[in-house]
């Protein structure tokens, strides 16, 4: 046998450096894509997201209504605030739009702290109508609602105007201006 064999042993490759920053890098991508799947499971858990979210639906389209002034009308006008003659004030205001004056009835509301000036009407096709006194009487919150309908015939033409706070009231005559 020689002297020197050269080799003994099995030989083995030089680790290179990077192998370790490699397997760091691996397992802190795997890290990261395991926290992402949490979190994404529960969100998705708790409703927070979809994966299929339900179509919304189409609003439906809004009609718009062009107001008229429609004298057949009965209107009825009710104070609803503690200021006097307020009725009487927005009732002729109603008959210098042209309503005969038999056709227009005032009094008082039921409660003197309305907030908000409100026109009633009772059938769907009187909406022009209202808008159209809601106009003449300086603007109102124009509402369906058979509450005010009256009681002796069903088929009698009717807008009810309960003046709130909200409203300003025209002037008395002989006043120099409406209510501040």
């Amino acid at each position: 046998m020689p002297s020197s064999p050269g080799r003994v042993g099995a030989h083995r490759a030089e680790n290179p450096r990077t192998r370790g920053w490699v397997t760091l890098l691996w397992a802190l991508a795997a890290t990261v894509l395991i926290v992402a799947i949490g979190i994404f499971a529960t969100l998705l858990a708790s409703g927070r997201i979809q994966l299929f979210p339900e179509p919304t639906p189409e609003p439906a389209p809004v009609q718009t209504v062009d107001p008229i002034i429609d004298t057949a009308f009965t209107v009825l006008v009710l104070n609803g605030t503690t200021e006097q003659d307020l009725a009487t004030r927005v009732g002729d205001k109603v008959k210098a739009a042209g309503w005969a004056p038999e056709l227009v009835l005032t009094g008082a509301a039921g409660s003197r702290d309305v907030e908000t000036t409100t026109i009633y009407y009772s059938a769907v096709g009187d909406r022009a109508a209202a808008l159209g006194l809601a106009d003449v009487i300086g603007g109102a919150e124009v509402v369906q609602n058979d509450f005010y309908q009256p009681s002796g015939d069903p088929d009698a033409l009717q807008l009810t105007v309960v003046l709130g706070a909200d409203y300003l009231a025209p002037a008395p005559s002989g006043s120099p201006s409406a209510k501040p």
